[in-house]
């Protein structure tokens, strides 16, 4: 196990939970106290790694992630319920009850953009909860940047699909839609972020310097 954990780079008593859990497989046992990994324990931790420290996941909803990943009969469209679910589940427990306005709100702009979807979306409900919030906050204004923030989410959508599509099999499909429905909320928070600052400079509504981003690459290495 030791080898195991130079080569993943995870601390051998994370690597005993993650068994313990049952997100990780055992080796194959050589003596009483001995067992051999190979390169898909390697690559199974670098997942369950990335789904809990990067992704926010809870270990249930990793556990549940990692079912449908290893499930490559269960349907494309039934992996990413799985996956939404999960990867909702790493928002904050919302206490915020959407009123029927709010949730009418998201269907309206979903019949607007002809989009075909469940009210047992997690999306409806998260979408619905800042729209709660924007009202009880007073901030009705920023309730203007739904019909923006759902172009974007078709382009991104249909980014997801195309990169899944191009897969040559279902097994491969089935993970990146997991990885990526997980993942990719990460990766639209950052990138926001980064286009935020960019813009904001821009209109000049920040006087402060740039710091260039090939310093803080330089910093990360």
């Amino acid at each position: 196990m030791s080898e195991l954990s130079e080569r993943s780079g995870v601390a051998i008593p994370s690597i005993k939970f993650y068994q313990r859990e049952g997100l990780v497989s055992a080796g194959e046992h050589t003596s009483a106290n001995q067992a051999s990994y190979d390169d898909s324990h390697v690559a199974r931790l670098a997942l369950v790694r990335a789904l809990i420290e990067v992704g926010g996941l809870s270990v249930s909803s990793a556990s549940a992630v990692l079912a449908a990943i290893d499930n490559t009969a269960m349907p494309l469209d039934w992996a990413f319920g799985v996956a939404q679910r999960a990867a909702s589940k790493a928002f904050p427990a919302a206490e915020v009850v959407p009123s029927a306005d709010a949730v009418g709100h998201v269907a309206e702009l979903a019949a607007k953009r002809g989009w075909a979807v469940e009210r047992s979306n997690p999306g409806v409900a998260l979408a619905a909860r800042v729209i709660q919030t924007y009202r009880d906050m007073n901030h009705e204004s920023l309730i203007a940047t739904l019909p923006a923030y759902a172009e974007a989410a078709d382009l991104i959508a249909a980014a997801d699909l195309a990169a899944v599509g191009a897969l040559p099999d279902r097994a491969s499909q089935t993970e990146a839609v997991v990885i990526g429905t997980v993942l990719g909320d990460t990766l639209l928070a950052g990138l926001r972020r980064i286009a935020q600052a960019s813009l904001s400079h821009a209109l000049n509504l920040s006087a402060a310097p740039l710091d260039p981003i090939i310093d803080c690459k330089e910093e990360m290495l």
